[in-house]
This record gives structure tokens, sequence and C-alpha cells, in this order.
């Protein structure tokens, strides 16, 4: 009999099923094409307590009970049928975890629907690739809070670890684990975004060539920008085609999506939250879809201007690293702030804290300063923003003029960078104690009546100008 049942063998459920069975977990494992099945058996599953099931009964019969049962499929109408199907299979007691790419609301409906059905639901955001499957992901459950402790300590056996602390920790119920993942998802947009912005001024506005680019952030990587994405995209950057020359310069410049990050920010729409950064990462990736439109268009419009002497390259180096450095604070201080907003609406009891430890290890967004972030969420009382964190507002400051001089060199260059600028734009904004928004309220007062408030009047009171005509100001009721 196996402790827990796996469906679904594509990457991310093969790998986990391997990561499962190091550490001494018996499971059965079954896939829609058994086929499939066949082949992860003959390969991988040689001398492991690993038991292949080519329909659904077999499978479930062969669970201990109460039955644990992981679903690694494709988010969506798929994860709805192989429940249904599963249904009639099960007792009451037994536990369903969604380790796929769900949205939150998809797995709150199931919590709600299956917890009526008396099977505990759990919503469970997997981060870290398929290397992060096979060794030690980051993983974060929400759901059925009573299905925690029967798989508690199987998943945080499996998860990455930092000090001896797992990554992964419960997140409270509904969607709140799938939620969570989306944050992560649409923070990992802005991350990269920010990293291809700085290499695209590197390469057009520096002139510098990918070597240099590549020993650049090898650099970094050994400073406060240490993280799992600064790594990687120096040892890309290194990388040879099979011609010898630079392989990242023969791939298409047209990003790709599955719809976590576009999630996010509509979510922050919705939730009125400025998440500048994250929705400029989405829409980067939307412009770099229309690839013939770029091309006829630089054709009509010029191109940038020449890069700048190579005299002055160090200079605009350090500028670029810590602009790189003061947008991820923007980003995951945006965020966090989502996540904040999120929990008051939903009741969720969200552990800020223990969110940035589960990004510690694992996942795409690991980075050194999560621990720095853990620490804003310990202070007794907890800063409004990251942004108003002692830590975090002396190291803005220390990088606001590299930062700025970095977003001046893409400006007059001619190379786009909308998410350090927005970045920069929602710092600027965020700390101005009166902005521009007394404009934008007269201008909805005189042709729409919408009314204002008076800064030296009781906030709760709302006037309205007649400003087309006698201009006499009556309060509204």
């Amino acid at each position: 009999m196996s402790s827990i049942g796996l469906i679904g063998l594509g990457v991310m459920g093969a790998n986990l099923a391997l990561n499962l069975s190091d550490k001494g977990y018996a499971l059965s494992v079954y896939n829609r094409t058994f086929a499939l099945t066949e082949q992860f058996m003959a390969v991988h599953a040689q001398g492991r307590a690993i038991v292949a099931a080519d329909n659904l009964p077999e499978f479930v019969a062969s669970l201990t009970a109460p039955r644990v049962i992981l679903l690694m499929i494709t988010a969506g109408r798929a994860v709805d049928a192989v429940i249904a199907q599963l249904l009639p299979l099960l007792n009451p007691g037994d536990i369903i975890i969604d380790g796929g790419n769900s949205h939150y609301p998809d797995s709150t409906r199931r919590w709600q629907e299956l917890r009526a059905q008396g099977i505990r639901f759990v919503g469970m955001g997997v981060s870290g690739g398929e290397e992060g499957a096979r060794h030690g992901p980051s993983l974060m459950p929400g759901g059925d809070v009573e299905a925690w402790p029967v798989i508690r300590e199987m998943f945080q056996t499996v998860a990455a670890q930092v000090d001896g602390v797992a990554c992964c920790q419960w997140l409270g119920e509904g969607g709140a684990g799938h939620y969570v993942k989306m944050v992560h998802n649409g923070i990992e947009y802005g991350d990269m975004q920010l990293i291809a912005e700085v290499c695209h001024l590197m390469r057009h506005a520096l002139g510098m060539d990918y070597a240099a680019m590549a020993d650049t952030f090898a650099l970094w990587n050994q400073g406060r920008l240490e993280s799992y994405l600064i790594e990687i995209t120096s040892q890309l950057l290194r990388h040879k085609d099979a011609d010898g020359s630079p392989l990242v310069e023969k791939i298409l410049d047209r990003a790709g999506q599955k719809g976590t990050g576009l999630w996010t920010a509509q979510d922050a729409l919705e939730h009125a939250v400025p998440l500048t950064l994250i929705a400029e990462a989405v829409h980067a990736r939307m412009l770099s879809a229309r690839k013939d439109e770029r091309v006829a268009a630089s054709q009509l419009l010029g191109k940038p201007t020449e890069p700048v002497p190579e005299n002055q390259r160090q200079a605009y180096l350090e500028a670029l690293h810590d602009a790189l450095y003061a947008a991820k604070v923007v980003s995951y201080a945006q965020g966090f702030m989502l996540l904040q907003t999120a929990a008051r609406q939903y009741a969720w009891d969200l552990p800020y804290g223990d969110i940035a430890l589960l990004w510690r290890a694992g996942c795409i967004i690991r980075s050194r300063f999560l621990g720095d972030i853990k620490a804003s969420f310990a202070r007794e009382p907890v800063p409004q923003s990251l942004l108003q964190d002692p830590f975090f507002a002396a190291e803005l400051q220390q990088a606001e003029s590299g930062w700025r001089k970095a977003v001046v060199l893409a400006v007059m260059q001619g190379v786009p960078a909308p998410a350090l600028s927005s970045a920069l734009a929602f710092y600027d904004g965020y700390r101005c104690a009166n902005g521009s928004a007394n404009i934008l309220q007269a201008q909805r007062d005189f042709f729409g009546a919408h009314g204002y408030q008076r800064v030296d009047r009781d906030p709760a009171l709302h006037f309205h100008t007649r400003w087309g005509g006698d201009g006499v100001e009556e309060q509204l009721p």
C-alpha cells in the first residue's frame, strides 16, 4: 500500500514522484496515457517503492487511508474532470491536492465544493521548475486546514530547506496557497523583466559584449543582488551556439507567457493595488509579441543612438546595479502590498514573514534579501510597506542616485526600460505627500459633478463647485 498517489507524470509530476521516493515515501502513480506511465516505470522506477496503475479504481485502491492524492496536471478543466472521476472512489476524510498552476478562485471553489462532500482539498503552489521538483521545491499549500496535519511532514520533508527550515508552510484556507503562488509568479515576471532591461542597456547603451555582461552578472551575484535569476543570467549570457557565437543572440525576442503574471496584474486592478512594475512586465511581453510591427517601426522611426563612450561604462554599470536592486525592492513591496490587501478581503491570516522564507530556496525568485523581508515583518509594529521599513528605506536612499542615472541613460539612448522607470515613478509617487490627484478631482468635479474633499475641512465632507456657472461651492449631502 502506498502513502501517497500522484496523478500526472509530466516533467514536474515525474520529478516530484522521484523526490518523494528519495525521501522514503511509497507511492502510486497514474497518468491518463498509460504509455507515459510505462516509460516512467521503465526508466526511473526500478528498485523504488513505486506502484503503477493503469486505471483510477486500481490507483485509489492502492492507497492507505486517509488517501492522499496529488494532482500534477494542467490547470483548468482537466483538474475538475479528474476530481469528478475520483469522487465516487473516495471516502470522507480523503485528501486531494492540486499542485498545478491553478487560478486561486478555482481553488476556492473546489475547496468549498469538496468540503461539502467530506473531501479535504488543498491547493498547493509548487515553484522551482524541474530542478526544484526533483531536489526540493518551494511549496505553498492552502485549503482545508484539517488536511495539514496529515500532509505536513511529507511535504516539508520533500521541500527545499534553508538553515533547517522547510520552504513549505501552511498559508490559509480556500485559495490562499495558489494566491501566494500567483503573486510569486507576478514578482517573477517583474524580476525577469528588470534583468532583461539591464541586459538590453548593457548591450545597446553601453556597447558591452556578452562575455563582459556575463562577468558583470557573476560579480553582482556575489553581493546584495545574489539570486537564482542573476546566477542563471550570467550562465546563459556565456553559453555559445554551435558556431561559437552567443546563443542568446540567436533567440527570437518574442516572449511567451502562461497567464500567471496577467492574473496578478488583473487581480491588482480589482483590488485597487498599484502593482505598476508587474503590470509593465506583462505589457512588455505583450509588446514583444508584436515582432513584425516592431521591425517595421524601427525602419520608419529610427534606431537608438550610439552607445556611450567606453570610459563612462563603469560609472553606468554601478548605476545599473543600484537601479536593478532598488527596482527589485519595489517589485517585492508591491507584491506584499497585494498580499496584504487580499488577506483583508478574504479573511486570510497570511504569515508574511514565513512567505518570504518560503521563497528563500527551491523557487525562481529566491534571493538574498528575502531574509531582510522576514525581518521587516518581525518588527513591532510592522511597517505599512517594505518601503517604510528602516532597512529598505536606507537601501533605496543609497541607491536612488544610480537608479535615476540608469533611467536617464535609457531615456537618452532610446532603450526601452519600462519596469525600471515605472518602479522609480512608483517610488516617487509613494513618497509624495501632496500629489497631482487634486487636479484630477477638480477635473472630475468640473465635467461630472463627482465632488471633492478639502484638506482644510472634515474628510467625511464632500463638496461641488459650479465651475462653469457662478463659481459657488456647495456641500454635497
